[in-house]
């Protein structure tokens, strides 16, 4: 795989969102618009009217699929920057502040004048599956036109989240320009509403400039038109060298040329929730990858940060957690028991 040098530093790009999570009941679901499972957009007023219905208070913390994956490889070591555009408001000084306390730079975080920062309302019924429902607010105002290949300059990879596919443009533009600072890429497909979105389009900037693909179960069936795990790994890997299809508590399958493997998930005595699961997984995986490890090894650190996240609500883990996970990732590479 490429890019597997130990001084390695990364740029994700994406929407910085703060993330509201709340547990609710089954019957919830019921009554809000949207497949359970995905991620639907939503206006100010519809995402005030869910928080006002819910049955508990929500938990806040710094969020977004990109987000979550530099935060996690920030507090993890690695040089990690992030890029984005969050309001002039509470809400964007709590993302930024987050972000620079953890480690990370956030000099590329942009900062909208009049737009809110985005909120994710990601609710969590009782198997742990998250349903999320987003305002973008400020993050959906980063432009095509905004983006440089100096903004990638001093980073040897690139962590792009799809949901920029709902802009084909700014998606084309960020890969076009990370490419040209010559980053490695990666992209996490997001979600099955956004592969379904950007099913004409997608194929073509997969083979074009994206080094590593991502997906979970639901994006590899809605990309592949199959519900075969292996089939949709395959048809991945036609237009990308590295293709992963997480199975959730079954594991991963993973291709990188003509190497071939399934990495089991590792046992929770209880999944609470599985915001930010993928997310976490990809930090672990990407890792392994800028510290050079092979393809086994990388699908491995990606399941122990799953592990660790999927035990607690939300996305962000404490610090006592994350002193464990450095430990064990810095002293021999290996997960921790």
């Amino acid at each position: 795989m490429r890019n597997t040098h130990t001084t390695a530093s990364m740029i994700a790009v994406g929407s910085p969102v703060v993330d509201m999570v709340a547990q609710v009941p089954e019957d919830f679901l019921n009554r809000t618009r949207g497949a359970k499972g995905g991620m639907e957009l939503v206006d100010a007023e519809t995402l005030l009217q869910l928080q006002k219905e819910l049955p508990a208070p929500p938990v806040r913390t710094p969020g977004g699929s990109a987000g979550n994956t530099a935060f996690a490889l920030a507090r993890l070591g690695v040089s990690s920057r992030f890029m984005g555009i969050v309001g002039a408001d509470a809400p964007g000084a709590f993302y930024r502040s987050a972000f620079e306390t953890h480690g990370g730079c956030g000099k590329t975080i942009r900062t909208h004048p009049e737009l809110p920062t985005a909120v994710c309302l990601s609710l969590v019924t009782p198997d742990g599956e998250r349903t999320m429902r987003t305002h973008l607010g400020a993050a959906a105002a980063l432009a095509p036109s905004e983006i440089a290949p100096e903004d990638f300059r001093g980073c040897t990879h690139a962590h792009v989240e799809g949901y920029l596919l709902f802009n084909p443009d700014l998606m084309c533009r960020v890969l076009q320009a990370a490419k040209q600072a010559g980053c490695g890429i990666s992209v996490d497909l997001a979600s099955f509403e956004v592969v379904e979105a950007a099913r004409d389009i997608l194929p073509d900037l997969l083979d074009r400039y994206v080094d590593i693909v991502f997906a979970n179960e639901e994006e590899a069936a809605a990309f592949a038109g199959s519900n075969d795990p292996g089939r949709c790994l395959e048809a991945l890997h036609v237009h990308c060298p590295t293709a992963a299809v997480k199975l959730g508590a079954e594991g991963v399958f993973l291709l990188n040329g003509g190497e071939a493997c399934a990495v089991p998930a590792l046992p929770v005595n209880e999944a609470v929730d599985t915001t930010g699961a993928g997310d976490l997984w990809a930090a672990g995986f990407l890792y392994g990858l800028l510290n050079g490890r092979d393809l086994p090894h990388c699908g491995h650190l990606g399941a122990t940060l799953g592990a660790a996240v999927v035990t607690r609500q939300g996305a962000a883990l404490p610090e006592s957690e994350w002193q464990r996970l450095r430990s064990a990732f810095g002293a021999d590479g290996r997960p921790p028991n």
